[in-house]
């Protein structure tokens, strides 16, 4: 049997995917009429609204807008008129303008949404319609996908990673993705292939998911230039580095870009969305969601608009069996707690997971054993406990020497840690004040 690739470090928490990987994707209309479009869903400059209280919008109309190379679009996925413009609260715990438009439930979209021929366009043209259908990266980070796609003129791609690893616990919406739409994934990839002729496409997905393997492995012919690579389960997986690392051997610096070492890493939803746009014409409207967790009634996947409450997804799952003791926008190791539902659902929503108390149990801090387990399973090969003391001490100035800095907070050392130590919390909080310092000498 052909060895199974992975990278150093990692650990294999429960799975917990069985409630969900087996459930279709449902679509799900929203069921409140006042959705909200915040002009924050990505990494770079937000957008500026294109329109004022009182207009009437379209699905598919652009709403929102940047100049800003590091930018993508926001896109209304109802009909309605907008009611307000106000800042509200996002599911990543941060606040962001928004655009709230009332639903005159009739979904009447904008003229000219159809379908495309990529054929015949230049790589400069297929940048632009991935930039302007408001095409970000679908795995947490939300990078702008055409900027991704745009690589310095001093790199040199020879690989496209397609990340299907989809390692976070509970979350099963690429897998479903996957298996229902495998051809989609394929072929945004063929379309990723055309802006780089030399690079191989490569899509990775780890072991345990065999009914997306079969159908991903249906997609590839013997002409194509694709091929797909089996990961081995384990957490983080998906991380970028990790996958760069476990695919082709190649480490990325501190500070670098993946296309520094002649790769590009795109998300399982990501490159369908490529595919998307060509194929109906469709800007990005809508997310799969997972909602899991033994805290719901009953779990599921779903195709939901953007804007759409958190609470409606909720009560698409029957609501709660009992009171949750916490709920995460995201999987339970780099999940965003939330406060409270009324929060909508934007272009890096991937679940939605309502742990049980006897899921969520945070229990108090002991004493550090020296034991080592948390440099073992460290995928950065870091020394958390390390990390830990400088930054409970105060001393940034040796958190930052002993490359705190280069910490992806996957929650690894936490997990692993048999004295309960809060390691990724606190690393994070000292490289909170790291950056501090760094503007306060003008570093950054």
């Amino acid at each position: 049997m052909k060895r199974l690739r992975t990278f150093r470090g990692g650990i294999y928490p429960p799975h917990n995917k069985s409630c969900t990987e087996m459930k279709n994707i449902v679509d799900l209309y929203p069921r409140r009429d006042l959705l909200y479009f915040p002009m924050q869903q990505h990494i770079g400059v937000p957008c500026e609204p294109l329109v004022k209280v009182g207009d009437r919008v379209l699905v598919g109309q652009k709403i929102g807008d940047s100049e800003a190379f590091l930018s993508a679009p926001i896109h209304a996925s109802i009909s309605g008129k907008v009611e307000k413009i106000a800042s509200v609260l996002t599911p990543m715990g941060s606040k962001s303008l928004a655009v709230a438009v009332r639903n005159d439930g009739l979904y009447e979209q904008i003229q000219g949404i159809a379908p495309r021929s990529v054929e015949g366009l230049s790589p400069e043209e297929i940048r632009k319609t991935i930039r302007e259908a408001g095409i970000v990266g679908k795995g947490g980070a939300c990078f702008p996908t055409a900027a991704k796609l745009t690589p310095p003129p001093s790199c040199e791609i020879d690989s496209i990673l397609i990340n299907c690893s989809e390692c976070e616990p509970y979350l099963t919406c690429d897998q479903r993705l996957m298996v229902e739409h495998a051809k989609g994934v394929a072929e945004g990839l063929r379309i990723v292939l055309r802006l780089f002729p030399g690079a191989r496409g490569i899509i990775t997905v780890e072991d345990n998911k065999p009914e997306a393997i079969e159908a991903l492995q249906n997609q590839i012919v013997p002409e194509d230039n694709l091929e797909l690579c089996l990961l081995k389960t384990k957490y983080p997986q998906g991380a970028e580095k990790m996958l760069i690392y476990a695919v082709t051997g190649r480490e990325v610096p501190f500070g670098k870009i993946p296309a520094e070492v002649g790769c590009i890493v795109l998300n399982t939803r990501t490159c369908y969305q490529i595919y998307d746009i060509f194929a109906t014409g469709r800007p990005v409207m809508s997310r799969i969601v997972t909602v899991a967790g033994k805290a719901v009634r009953e779990p599921g996947n779903f195709r939901v608009r953007m804007g759409t409450s958190f609470q409606d997804l909720i009560d698409a799952v029957g609501g709660f069996r009992e009171k949750p003791a916490m709920v995460l926008a995201g999987g339970p190791m780099m999940g965003i707690s939330l406060m409270t539902l009324d929060v909508p659902v934007i272009k890096g929503t991937s679940g939605i997971v309502c742990l049980a108390e006897e899921e969520a149990t945070i229990e108090d801090e002991q004493t550090c054993i020296r034991c080592g387990r948390c440099v073992e399973v460290c995928p950065m090969g870091l020394m958390p406990y390390r990390l830990y003391l400088l930054a409970t001490r105060r001393n940034y100035r040796g958190f930052e020497e002993a490359s705190g800095m280069t910490c992806m907070e996957c929650g690894c050392c936490s997990y692993s840690c048999p004295g309960k130590l809060h390691l990724v919390q606190t690393v994070r909080e000292g490289k909170r004040s790291v950056r501090e310092l760094w503007k306060k000498e003008g570093k950054r």
